[in-house]
């Protein structure tokens, strides 16, 4: 039964209502897809070489997903107010786009983003209150950006070259690093250097500051380093900056020397003892002959050994345990014998040294 025309203009008034309910608003405007400034720029200098880090924005300015990055404008001023990059030092092009069709945008984390920047050398300086600033601008692919991010200051002062003829080598007391250094070359007390070495050890793979030696007269200098044995180690040395301002104090590391490898294992034995004396008692007792000497100055140092000679020449071990005092009482004496004693060093590892000067004593014969 067909509905009457009345029916069918309420029906149609009714829908026309409904459709204007459902409107909430003028409709938004496109979005500009502008990505949100990093906020978390740092900066790490090196050398002349000024590492920046930062996290790739994943919104943009009105808070939607970044559908396409586009590139990073590397931003470098003298100035403390870096506003805009009109003149970047360089560009960190986009992330490489996904294979495959391109999915509805979905939040994402964050990203580390990085770029070395090189100080050009007209900005170094001696004075330890000049800064080079640093930010970043984030643009979409359309190449535009929203700002600039915060802003880091590196201080530019200039650092020293690293030691060109790094050398180490063992010794009793573990490994002695050499180098040449050029002595102290500023004359500013708010601007000091010192070396830092650093050690690695190949069975663990950890790296960490073995010792600092600070810049005196120009000549040779040395770190000696108190390793484990039988371990192997590779050292470098860089020369250190110091930039000391009121109520703080900057550290800018220059760069790295070659670095050195060196196997720890020990086969060098410890100093020889000096200064062996031998002396007879036996008057109204058994007789014996007392030994003493000079220690021998040794890290690792175990004990001694003690020997003996006749006159027929032959040569025995008095001890059958390494001696840990340096002296020792031979009981063993024969009146009317010439005893001819020397002693040695023996280490943890069981390496002996030569054997000391030899000492001579005459066991009298009985009256």
């Amino acid at each position: 039964m067909p509905f009457p025309a009345r029916n069918l203009f309420g029906l149609t008034s009714l829908c026309l209502l409904l459709a204007s309910c459902a409107q909430t608003g003028a409709p938004l405007p496109p979005s500009l897809e502008l990505p949100k400034p990093p906020t978390d720029l740092r900066a790490v200098r090196k050398g002349n070489a000024v590492n920046l880090t930062w996290s790739e924005p994943v919104l943009t300015t009105d808070h939607q997903t970044v559908r396409s990055q586009g590139p990073t404008l590397i931003c470098r001023s003298t100035q403390n107010d870096l506003t805009t990059c009109a003149n970047p030092v360089a560009t960190v092009p986009p992330p490489a786009p996904t294979s495959g069709t391109t999915p509805k945008p979905q939040p994402r984390a964050a990203t580390t983003r990085s770029a070395t920047d090189k100080l050009p050398a007209d900005l170094l300086t001696d004075d330890p209150n000049t800064e080079v600033t640093y930010a970043v601008e984030a643009q979409n692919r359309n190449q535009r950006g929203a700002g600039v991010s915060n802003r880091v200051h590196v201080p530019s002062a200039r650092t020293l070259p690293p030691p060109a003829d790094l050398a180490a080598k063992l010794t009793d007391d573990g490994v002695l690093l050499t180098w040449s250094s050029p002595g102290e070359l500023s004359a500013q007390q708010s601007l000091q250097h010192h070396y830092r070495v650093y050690r690695r050890s190949e069975a663990t793979g950890k790296e960490g500051i073995a010792g600092e030696v600070p810049l005196g007269v120009p000549g040779p200098a040395q770190f000696l380093d108190a390793i484990e044995w039988e371990r192997t180690y590779v050292y470098r040395v860089t020369a250190v900056t110091v930039v000391s301002r009121p109520g703080t104090e900057l550290q800018i590391e220059g760069d790295d020397s070659s670095p050195v490898r060196i196997v720890a294992h020990d086969v060098l034995p410890p100093p020889v003892p000096t200064g062996l004396e031998a002396v007879y008692s036996g008057e109204g007792q058994k007789p014996f002959v007392d030994l003493i000497w000079a220690p021998a100055s040794s890290a690792d140092l175990a004990g001694y050994n003690v020997y003996r000679s006749e006159s027929n020449g032959q040569t025995a071990r008095l001890n059958s345990e390494p001696v840990k005092l340096p002296s020792y009482r031979d009981m063993s004496v024969t009146p009317g014998t010439t005893y001819s004693y020397s002693v040695s060093s023996i280490d943890a590892r069981g390496n002996e040294s030569s054997k000391s000067e030899i000492a001579t004593e005459t066991a009298p014969k009985n009256n």
